[in-house]
């Protein structure tokens, strides 16, 4: 797997949202006109019809797959000033449309209702920095797409004294609800307090109104908090030297019903033929998570948790 240092995320946060919101003018390159033809200078690709053979007959009927992402969720997810969606899960769910040639319709849904989404048939896949876990894979089959750790946050100059995953023992640390970070400081078994709240900015805005002294996430949406809230002026990261990648590293992918199997070969197919012709990296690169690359398409790699 590629890697890169954590440190250099911090540093670029900033120059990514910049690049990921570039969606005006100027030429645009696709595999063909609709929701998922890129704009500007995001990436593009052209379509397999191998692949689009792959696909299950009602997704061939529709012509679209519907995407769960919640929005924001940066970099993962977020809006630009024109209110289209971008950051690494609305680009790559276009990059697989295209590979796969169907449009794909991105619908902004609440991280802890995404699941459902899928089991009500409002949406067919779920792209939104989900975690592979075996819990999950009981309903779910992943097609993971980055692995890496989680991160914790603190308030400027770090009040608590912060310095490994220890040092939340007996604190307040908030998290997003329905996320393994809290499952993961709940099984730490030490008095951590875990508050869960809807949405990952009112996790931020826990710790920034001292209502909890840290806050927990994925590594990379960590890193883009800590550098781009209040242009750095708000947080710290917290700099394991035991974990200097995060702690408890997993696999984080697209989750699809696990009784679709020919959809998940399908967008497997599609994910693997984006990672050899390099476009999936191009995507990683421009919103600056390449330190969490995949080094080819595999589904349910998730390992326990706890």
């Amino acid at each position: 797997m590629k890697k890169t240092p954590l440190m250099l995320l911090a540093a670029s946060a900033t120059l990514a949202l910049m690049l990921t919101g570039c969606s005006g003018g100027g030429d645009t390159a696709s595999a063909g006109a609709g929701p998922n033809t890129p704009t500007g200078d995001e990436v593009s690709t052209t379509t397999d019809a191998e692949l689009t053979k792959l696909l299950p007959q009602d997704i061939l009927d529709a012509g679209v797959i519907n995407v769960a992402v919640d929005i924001p969720f940066p970099p993962m997810a977020m809006y630009d000033e024109k209110n289209r969606e971008i950051g690494f899960d609305p680009e790559l769910a276009r990059l697989i449309g295209q590979k796969l040639g169907v449009d794909v319709s991105l619908n902004k849904q609440a991280f802890d209702s995404v699941i459902p989404s899928l089991q009500a048939d409002k949406n067919d896949i779920i792209m939104s920095g989900m975690n592979d876990t075996p819990e999950r894979q009981k309903t779910l089959s992943f097609v993971d797409y980055t692995h890496g750790g989680f991160a914790v946050a603190v308030k400027k100059d770090n009040p608590e004294g912060i310095k490994t995953q220890k040092d939340l023992c007996g604190l307040t640390v908030s998290v997003q609800k329905a996320t393994v970070q809290g499952d993961l400081l709940r099984a730490m078994d030490c008095g951590v307090k875990v508050m869960e709240l809807p949405s990952d900015l009112d996790a931020q805005t826990a710790l920034r109104a001292g209502k909890s002294q840290a806050y927990v996430a994925d590594a990379v949406v960590t890193e883009y908090v800590v550098a781009t809230t209040q242009d750095g002026a708000a947080f710290d990261i917290v700099r394991d030297p035991i974990n200097p990648s995060g702690f408890n590293p997993v696999f984080s992918g697209i989750g699809i019903l696990n009784t679709d199997t020919e959809l998940t070969e399908a967008v497997r197919q599609a994910l693997q033929a984006l990672i050899a012709e390099g476009t999936y990296q191009e995507v990683l690169d421009r919103n600056n998570i390449g330190a969490y690359a995949v080094d080819e398409a595999a589904v349910n790699q998730g390992a326990d948790a706890s």
